[in-house]
């Protein structure tokens, strides 16, 4: 099942975990193992995020040996998350946006 709508694409925004996977991920390609101990979850949980992710084309996937390293999606994502930093830039502060 892919993304179906634009609240299903914002929702894996809106979700802490899926989150803080984007986030990680924003500099550099990480399998689902690296992941969680970077974040300090369970690999399950991970991985079904993963899927989610994956599904709705916000992180591409390649195969590595026995390994599946995840990136975000260079065409959509990327520019969307460039997008939203220089907004937070611009426009937030720590206690949030403003103006």
């Amino acid at each position: 099942m892919k993304c179906s709508s634009y609240e299903d694409f914002f929702k894996n925004f809106a979700n802490k975990t899926k989150f803080l996977i984007i986030m990680h991920l924003k500099n550099r390609k990480m399998s689902v193992n690296e992941l969680a101990a970077a974040m300090n979850e369970e690999q399950s949980k991970i991985s079904h995020s993963l899927s989610k992710l994956t599904k709705c084309n916000i992180l591409t996937v390649e195969q590595k040996g026995k390994q599946r390293i995840y990136s975000l999606n260079k065409d959509t994502v990327i520019p969307i998350i460039q997008l939203v930093e220089k907004h937070v830039e611009k426009y937030c502060d720590k206690q949030g946006c403003h103006k």
